[in-house]
C-alpha cells in the first residue's frame, strides 16, 4: 500500500489484479483480508515446491547483489540487510504457502499477453517490472505491455516505480505516454516507499474511453 499511496479500504469491493506479481505476499494478505485479487505472472507455469526453491535462490543472490552496493538504497524501510531478508523470506513463504490453498488466485502468463477478459479489474498494480529494465525490455515491449495491462482495466492502473537500476527515470516514459493521450488520464505521484534511491514515484493511470 505504501508503494501505491493506497489504503485498505481503496482496495474493497474492488477486483484487482498484481501483475507482474512474483513470489510476493501482496495476494495472499490482501485476500486474508477479504480483498479479490489475481496475481499472475509467468513464474506461476511451475509447480509452487519448485517456485520456492527457485524463490530461495532468488533471495540468497538478491541479498549479495544488495550487499555489493548498499549506498544505491535506502535503508529507513529496511534497517540492515538482515531484516532485508528476513521480509523477502516471510514474503516468499507467504506466498507459496497461499498459492497451495488458493492455485486459482495465481495465473501463469507472459507480458504482454495477458488471458484475461477486456476491463476485467477495476484495478491493476505493476511494481518493479515495467521501466525498471528499460536496457534489456525494448520501447515496443513497453508499449504492448502497457497496452495489455489497460486492456484489462477497466478502472485504474498503478505503475511502481518510473526509474531503471540505476535510479534514473525511464528514458522514453514521456513518449510511451503520448501514445496513450487520447485514451487516458494520468498523473505522477510520490508515494511514501523508497527503498531504492530515487525510486518513491508512481503513475497513476486512468482509461477515459
Amino acid at each position: 500500500v505504501q508503494m501505491f499511496s493506497l489504503q485498505e479500504q481503496d482496495l474493497a469491493d474492488k477486483k484487482i489484479l498484481d501483475c507482474p506479481s512474483g513470489a510476493c505476499s501482496f495476494t495472499a494478505i490482501a485476500s486474508e483480508k477479504g480483498c479479490n485479487v489475481t496475481a499472475s505472472d509467468i513464474t506461476y507455469s511451475v509447480p509452487a515446491d519448485h517456485l520456492l526453491m527457485k524463490g530461495l535462490q532468488d533471495v540468497q543472490h538478491a541479498m549479495e547483489s544488495v550487499e555489493k552496493v548498499q549506498s544505491a538504497y535506502s535503508w529507513n524501510y529496511f534497517k540492515n540487510i538482515q531484516e532485508l531478508k528476513y521480509d523477502r523470506l516471510n514474503a516468499l513463504h507467504t506466498c507459496i504457502n497461499h498459492m497451495k490453498h488458493s492455485p486459482r488466485q495465481y495465473v501463469a502468463a507472459t507480458l504482454p499477453h495477458l488471458p484475461f477478459e477486456d476491463n476485467e479489474f477495476e484495478l491493476t498494480l505493476s511494481a518493479h517490472f515495467l521501466f525498471m529494465y528499460g536496457d534489456r525490455l525494448n520501447y515496443d515491449f513497453h508499449y504492448e505491455t502497457l497496452k495489455e495491462l489497460l486492456r484489462v482495466t477497466k478502472g485504474e492502473l498503478r505503475i511502481f516505480p518510473l526509474v531503471d537500476l540505476a535510479g534514473k527515470r525511464y528514458l522514453h516514459l514521456d513518449k510511451l505516454l503520448s501514445e496513450f493521450e487520447h485514451d487516458i488520464s494520468f498523473e505522477e505521484e510520490k508515494v511514501a516507499y523508497e527503498f531504492q534511491k530515487n525510486a518513491h514515484t508512481m503513475l497513476k493511470i486512468k482509461k477515459i474511453k
